[in-house]
């Protein structure tokens, strides 16, 4: 039995792993920096190493959950300070704790690490980072500190994040679908949606047996922000809303996002064979499922 510490427990993630948790033999400690009425959750700072050790130490935790982090991806850009310490090194400091401890840090991270070189082609564990924004930069960052502690750890990159709880991309359309005659989504930025419970399933797997490496996960299949809007409205029955395809260049960013982001899931399917990683489509009629 396992005892796990989770931060960011009220995010999308978060929230999942706390469902996946009640089937689990070990004990799990959920954390954030804020409280949620009638959501059991632990304080914690991550950003202060102090309080992060002396929870560990006082509830002899030997495995770190971080799904916690900085997510504004155009604010990054004149907000890098208050980035790079949630995205850096506060994953370092879980790091060098777990280091400590002999424990295993599991840390999510984007593809948005991904983006400045033009391809085609899945993106696998391997490839050269190379960020197009000051995000990417600072998820970037964690990864190396991490690998760089000396820590037990499994890195996971997944993309395009949506689930039940929180702010996403299906909440926001959604609710534009069912107020808007007309939308227009960029059908230039393509990649695959992750639905934060399968993610969470995973990570569940992966405690198992964890094996220390980088690896992706998002769920299988490819699509554009516009393809996944279609399926968003079709699905919940919107189809009054005429969504139209659109260049990126039409939504001014102060950022340019990834043009293709699509991740590489072979290695996991091959060291985890229990993984699984359901069809993109397939996971969104369970979570909207879930939604009624």
């Amino acid at each position: 039995m396992r005892n796990i510490l989770v931060t960011g427990a009220n995010g999308q993630l978060g929230n999942e792993m706390r469902i996946v948790a009640r089937n689990s033999a070990s004990r799990f400690i959920f954390t954030d920096v804020v409280e949620v009425p009638g959501v059991e959750t632990v304080l914690l700072d991550i950003t202060d190493i102090n309080a992060v050790r002396t929870l560990v130490m006082e509830n002899n935790v030997d495995t770190i959950i971080n799904c916690a982090a900085y997510t504004n991806v155009d604010k990054a850009e004149t907000d890098l300070d208050l980035a790079e310490l949630l995205n850096a090194r506060a994953p370092l400091n879980l790091a060098s704790v777990m280091k400590e401890a002999g424990g295993l840090l599991v840390h999510i991270s984007t593809d948005y690490v991904f983006g400045m070189e033009p391809y085609n082609t899945p993106c696998s564990e391997d490839r050269i980072g190379t960020p197009t924004g000051k995000y990417g930069v600072s998820k970037l960052h964690g990864e190396q500190n991490i690998i760089a502690s000396g820590c037990d750890y499994v890195i996971i990159r997944t993309s395009w994040l949506y689930s039940e709880f929180g702010r996403n991309f299906v909440k926001t359309m959604l609710s534009l679908t069912a107020s808007k005659k007309e939308l227009k989504v960029v059908f230039d930025q393509v990649g695959t949606p992750t639905y934060a419970l399968d993610l969470a399933n995973a990570i569940m797997v992966i405690l198992q047996n964890p094996v220390t490496g980088i690896y992706n996960f998002s769920n299988q299949g490819v699509c554009s922000w516009y393809d996944f809007s279609k399926m968003i409205a079709e699905l919940s029955g919107h189809t009054a809303c005429n969504i139209q395809p659109c260049h990126s260049s039409e939504f001014p960013s102060p950022v340019k996002r990834p043009a293709y982001s699509v991740l590489d899931k072979t290695k996991i399917r091959t060291v985890f064979p229990a993984v699984e990683v359901p069809y993109w489509l397939d996971s969104l009629r369970v979570c909207l499922g879930n939604m009624k």
